[in-house]
């Protein structure tokens, strides 16, 4: 069965961490990536890991946020640090099963991504 399932999400003061995970089962992913949606927003590219780990991310978490797979166990993460009240959202973590595309095009094209998890929310409080 194929499965995404994240978990870590919490409520947290500006300023804080949090680490969210992604357990994966029941393919072997290409290139995956985490997104998030806001009440009332579209669902935005956080960040993108490529097949080779190399990661990639939008401008307003570059610096604060971390993305990386562990390949043994089949999780991403997405460490989060100096959040702040704009990164309330729900999160949820995506996977592409094959082909590549340019990982910076992947952060604006969700419908590239086979498959998504149930989300997990995230909110930062001033």
């Amino acid at each position: 069965q194929v499965q995404l399932m994240e978990s870590g999400g919490d409520s947290v003061q500006a300023g804080g961490s949090l680490r969210l995970s992604c357990t994966a089962s029941g393919w072997s992913w290409s290139q995956m990536g985490w997104f998030r949606q806001a009440p009332g927003k579209e669902r935005e590219g956080v960040a993108i890991i490529d097949d080779d780990g190399a990661p990639y991310y939008i401008d307003s978490v570059n610096g604060r946020f971390t993305i990386s797979k562990d390949n043994a166990k089949n999780i991403l993460y997405l460490q989060m640090a100096e959040l702040q009240p704009e990164d309330t959202a729900m999160y949820y973590c995506a996977a592409r099963r094959a082909g590549w595309v340019p990982p910076r095009s992947l952060l604006r094209r969700p419908e590239d991504f086979s498959d998504w998890g149930q989300g997990t929310q995230v909110t930062v409080s001033s």
